[in-house]
């Protein structure tokens, strides 16, 4: 273990320059930072909402608006399919928890209640989440289950979390805090964003695509009179539009739950567009929809506005398309990320905002390089104190490369440094020299009981090193568990002790293997220093 080996000098080698190389720009100012070549590592270290200052804001899911909009996708769904097999509805209606279809004809309950069956879909786990009864003669009931209504908000707010996380940070390691409060309010911490209102602006876009076709035959007396067929509705056109408004068909034919990627592109006229594509059940149901309505226009639909409506001209089979219309490569790249970062559920309201001035951060950037400093301090004087200047020495060089490895680390990723990760680092000091401590404690027990230099280091390195992987791998398991179910400051913790753990193999153990290996082959000492 004490042999001074070629591919341990060549690992310490490369570990020192890569924390170098990623290290020093942070301390560099940013014209400094500009100047430098192209080839040379320019990321640093972003800080936390608690060091730089940033955002903060408190959205409310609105459930109410979710479930009346899915209790009208249920009254649009029944009066769709029972009209393709021919079922004449008297009236559909609206119940709390679904709708209750009046048929016009009691003698065709049979083939309306075989007609709505097909409306019944599983859940995640395969259990149905609708029902379809008969109540009287010539009534069906089309509800929700009392599981799924009950599952409803929760559902819809770990969603949304989920949803405005892919679209804030998809990296996972920009320290954005997004939690739940309560049964249906969320929290948005965001360091570095001074504007809550651009914040909000990127949160709260519903991002809802859907493709629903255009009802030209009662398009224009609808516009002129505002007599709105049941099935249809009328929607504002975006801008760059010939029409201000479109009457549509309720009946989504596919949605934005089937979108696998968008991305920005160009149109036939070299104007910026937004391309997509389908899953295969959506590029089914698209295929279909536009084989069986061809020579009409279907509108193309976000977020309530129609961006545009072009004529089906043969059936799109490919589960692919462009979106075209008037955007610049901005607002294209911005559609796009919150298009691939999935839809909201339900709309988000803003509760509460306010930012966390930059002044305050700058206090807790203080207060944390001095903690930091003291706590680096306290374990360099106990070490030296306790080993000697050479053991000692060599633990504190292990320290200072594994305070640069980390930080070099986190400046790759991208990862942000708050006050619980500066807490995380100092622990990570601790468990580093807790190596050192251990490996030494051994060699001066080997030593003491007669043997060699030689063979008391190396049964020091030895037989101490399965303590230490235990205890690294048992903190870097807890450090996992904390990042994966975490959330804000306690995945920073997690992040700054995970790497800590990694790089603490590498400064506790490569370190000293060698340069006790080195002082071992020149000093050829007789007797340990730190077994006297």
């Amino acid at each position: 273990m004490i042999h001074l080996s070629r591919w341990k000098v060549i690992l310490l080698a490369l570990s020192v320059l890569f924390g170098i190389v990623f290290t020093v720009p942070n301390f560099l100012t940013q014209a400094q930072r500009d100047a430098l070549p192209g080839w040379v590592p320019k990321s640093t270290l972003n800080l936390g909402l608690d060091l730089q200052g940033g955002s903060y804001l408190l959205l409310e899911v609105d459930v109410p608006a979710m479930r009346e909009k899915r209790l009208s996708n249920l009254g649009e769904d029944a009066r769709t399919v029972l009209a393709e097999a021919n079922v004449g509805v008297s009236s559909i209606a609206r119940q709390s928890d679904g709708v209750i279809v009046t048929l016009a004809d009691p003698a065709q309950m049979e083939l309306a209640q075989q007609a709505m069956a097909a409306l019944i879909s599983g859940n995640a786990r395969g259990v149905a989440d609708r029902v379809v009864q008969r109540q009287g003669d010539n009534r069906i009931r089309y509800a929700f289950t009392d599981a799924t209504m009950n599952a409803m908000a929760a559902d819809a707010v770990t969603q949304s979390i989920e949803v405005v996380r892919r679209r804030l940070d998809g990296s996972g390691t920009k320290e954005i805090s997004i939690t739940r409060q309560g049964a249906d309010r969320i929290v948005v911490q965001a360091p570095g964003q001074s504007d809550p209102a651009e914040l909000e602006r990127l949160i709260g876009r519903t991002a809802q695509l859907t493709f629903q076709m255009v009802d030209v035959d009662n398009q224009a007396q609808a516009l002129q009179t505002g007599i709105i067929p049941p099935d249809a509705e009328v929607l504002p056109a975006a801008p760059g539009q010939a029409q201000v408004a479109y009457l549509v068909k309720r009946r989504i034919l596919v949605s934005g739950e089937n979108l696998t990627k968008a991305e920005v592109t160009t149109d036939s006229r070299q104007q910026t567009a937004i391309g997509f594509r389908f899953d295969g059940a959506g590029a089914r149901r698209f295929g279909e929809a536009t084989a069986a309505n061809i020579g009409r226009p279907f509108a193309i639909i976000l977020d309530g506005q129609v961006i545009s409506a072009p004529r089906i001209n043969t059936a799109i089979t490919g589960g692919s398309g462009i979106i075209e219309g008037q955007f610049s490569i901005q607002e294209a790249s911005e559609m796009v990320n919150l298009l691939n970062g999935g839809a909201l559920p339900a709309p988000l309201k803003v509760e509460e905002r306010r930012t966390v001035s930059a002044e305050l951060g700058e206090d807790a950037v203080a207060a944390g390089a001095l903690s930091t400093a003291i706590g680096f301090i306290i374990i360099v004087v106990f070490m030296i104190l306790a080993y000697g200047l050479l053991f000692g020495g060599i633990s504190v060089i292990g320290l200072v490369l594994n305070g640069a490895m980390i930080v070099a680390c986190m400046s790759v990723v991208g990862a942000a440094l708050t006050l619980p990760g500066i807490a995380g680092l100092i622990l990570t000091f601790a468990v580093a020299v807790d190596a050192n401590v251990l490996i030494y404690e051994r060699m001066r027990d080997e030593a003491r009981s007669g043997r060699s230099v030689i063979a008391s280091m190396d049964a020091g390195f030895s037989k101490a090193m399965a303590t230490i992987i235990d205890a690294n791998v048992t903190t870097l398991v807890a450090a996992a568990i904390m990042f994966v179910f975490g959330a804000g400051p306690v995945r920073g913790f997690a992040w700054t002790l995970g790497i800590g753990v990694v790089t603490s193999v590498i400064s506790s153990v490569l370190v000293a293997q060698v340069l006790l290996a080195i002082w071992l082959k020149t000093a050829k000492p007789k007797k340990l220093p730190i077994a006297e």
